[in-house]
């Protein structure tokens, strides 16, 4: 993947270097990142970051996922976690997920990266459907999918799995000419 540059961030796959400032975002973010995401937990380390960035490596290598992160425009300082994953090439079809660290949460970044990686998605990939799933009541989330202008398309039982628990979830969608 080529990292996408903008006049606010650098969106790029991780590298080993990475991975003490991500384990750092991951512990300052843990009033955010536990009630939602699935892979938080307390005592998360740099062998967790190590392992997932190599599993981020696998998925672009095989074109499936896109999971890559969100630095200031130098690269110094890690703002999030954006993707595009769950790639399905034969019905052109995948899903957007996003964090951003607490100490950088609202400054538009979340808005801006998604915009990006939709774009990335639709234009590089050649997607034609992408889906934002996230828990019903994550208001941050949602507030993201509605201000880059996706369309909520039903919420669903038992879409998602948090802590071995089923959980409704606002299902939304990004297609070609929406927005």
């Amino acid at each position: 993947m080529t990292p996408l540059h903008t006049d606010d961030f650098l969106i790029r796959p991780f590298e080993a270097r990475d991975v003490s400032r991500f384990v750092a975002a991951v512990h300052e973010t843990a009033t955010t990142l536990e009630p939602t995401m699935p892979w938080w937990k307390p005592d998360y380390s740099a062998k967790d970051a190590s392992k997932f960035f190599a599993s981020c490596a696998e998925g672009i290598t095989a074109q499936k996922a896109y999971d890559v992160g969100i630095f200031q425009t130098d690269g110094s300082t890690f703002i999030g976690g954006i993707s595009v994953n769950r790639i399905d090439p034969d019905y052109r079809i995948g899903y957007v997920g996003y964090w951003v660290r607490e100490s950088m949460q609202n400054r538009g970044l979340c808005t801006m990266a998604t915009e990006a990686i939709i774009e990335f998605g639709m234009n590089t990939l050649g997607l034609v459907r992408l889906e934002i799933v996230t828990m019903v009541d994550n208001s941050s989330s949602r507030r993201v999918a509605e201000k880059v202008g996706a369309t909520l398309e039903c919420i669903a039982k038992n879409r998602i799995m948090h802590k071995g628990v089923p959980l409704p979830a606002a299902v939304y969608s990004i297609v070609p000419g929406s927005g």
